[in-house]
């Protein structure tokens, strides 16, 4: 275990940034969400969710595949380059570090997604402890530890220390770079805290949330309910779930005609919007019941059924937070199962 003052933290993200580039934690104008260091931003550890999950790093909200250049008769097709050079993503909390994992199974899955699979492989994770969860956090759920997150180095962040401890080979190296700046430690202060963190999330809402009956094998009670009738008419179908979700992988491709060529690049898509996967005849799912019915259905049954049992859910509460509507998978849950009754 090392540690190092929050007083030299600056002197730790310089340190890291001058031999690759960092994305942490940064408040503008109020909020905050990860975006490169510079030694003007304003890093901040405290807050406990950033508005949007980490995964902006390996899969990026928009990005470009590829250039399609015309002269004459000729075209020319540039694919974009991909991720070569490390990066370091610091200050994931346990439910966004299992998002990636989440992320790893779609599109590390043959076939492999090129652009996503180079990022992961030069991207660094730094996570840290969830020093005080929230009301609308429900992660332990999922059976994730928000006091010991997994992570390539997991970090606790206290009144005076930063607590540091490497994990993965990535994580030793990254250590290496910065051991001139830690210090040894014992890990009182950090056992204390994850004693802290668990009595406060024994006492959280959502924390006897039952997952009992979703599971891959209920496709057909759980698609065929009428319980859908119900649950689905307060959704205004404005995709806020699902930008701020740390699993949702849905994109959609297009062309951008820049004046001197195409430029294709592919952007999150959301399977709440009325043409998503429209194609030439028509959409699959045509009303808005369907549509929601997909969203839930698919994270909770159909990813666990392909997926050894794994859940396309971390229990941030991003969704409990931003829903417009006050509807959100825990209401779906809790429809569907005792409390619900």
């Amino acid at each position: 275990m090392k540690k190092i003052a929050i007083s030299n933290l600056p002197k730790l993200y310089a340190a890291i940034a001058k031999a690759q580039s960092l994305i942490l934690p940064v408040k503008t104008a109020g909020k905050t969400n990860f975006s490169l260091w510079t030694e003007a931003c304003d890093v901040d550890l405290q807050t406990l969710k950033t508005v949007k999950s980490a995964k902006d790093a390996f899969f990026p909200q928009s990005e470009t595949l590829y250039h399609c250049h015309r002269d004459g008769k000729n075209i020319t097709i540039t694919p974009e380059d991909l991720q070569s050079e490390s990066f370091v993503v610091f200050g994931i909390k346990g439910c966004d570090v299992r998002g990636i994992a989440v992320l790893d199974k779609v599109f590390l899955a043959e076939p492999v997604d090129s652009f996503y699979a180079a990022r992961r492989c030069h991207g660094t994770i730094v996570s840290l402890a969830c020093g005080a969860p929230e009301e609308s956090c429900f992660c332990k759920v999922f059976g994730i530890d928000c006091a010991e997150p997994e992570g390539d180095v997991v970090t606790w962040l206290t009144e005076d220390y930063l607590y540091w401890k490497p994990v993965t080979e990535k994580g030793e190296k990254l250590t290496a770079l910065v051991a001139d700046l830690l210090e040894d430690s014992d890990d009182a202060a950090v056992t204390a805290q994850k004693e802290a963190i668990g009595k406060i999330v024994e006492k959280l809402p959502y924390a006897a949330l039952s997952l009992e009956g979703w599971n891959g094998e209920a496709l057909n009670e759980k698609f065929n309910s009428p319980l859908w009738e119900t649950l689905y008419k307060p959704c205004l179908a404005c995709g806020t779930c699902t930008f701020v979700c740390p699993t949702c992988q849905c994109y959609d491709i297009k062309d951008y005609n820049t004046g001197n060529g195409v430029q294709r690049y592919r952007c999150w898509d959301s399977c709440m919007y009325s043409d998503f996967t429209m194609m030439a005849h028509g959409n699959n799912r045509t009303s808005q019941l369907q549509r929601f019915r997909q969203r839930f259905m698919h994270k909770l049954v159909y990813f666990p059924a392909n997926n050894d049992g794994m859940y396309s859910c971390v229990g941030c509460g991003r969704c409990v937070d931003k829903c417009p509507s006050h509807l959100n998978i825990v209401k779906v849950i809790k429809a569907f199962g005792k409390e619900g009754k």
